[in-house]
């Protein structure tokens, strides 16, 4: 291991996956609350309108857990 110097300008590096930060699971959160409210004031499918509803609690459930993720 190597000592870590507190007062270094360098950004500390993530370990996470670039694919899983913050900011990209955020947007993906956001779309699928969007497309399930679309989804539920559009008036042609039913099928569309059946999981309006649960397509709009994944994003939600998915934008509070993403909002604990590093930056």
């Amino acid at each position: 291991m190597t000592a870590v110097d507190p007062n270094s300008s360098a950004p500390r590096r993530s370990r996470w996956p670039a694919a899983l930060r913050r900011r990209p699971m955020e947007a993906l959160a956001t779309v699928l609350i969007a497309a399930g409210v679309l989804m539920l004031l559009q008036p042609f499918a039913l099928a569309l309108y059946t999981y309006s509803f649960a397509t709009t609690l994944v994003g939600v459930v998915m934008f509070t857990l993403v909002s604990k993720f590093p930056e």
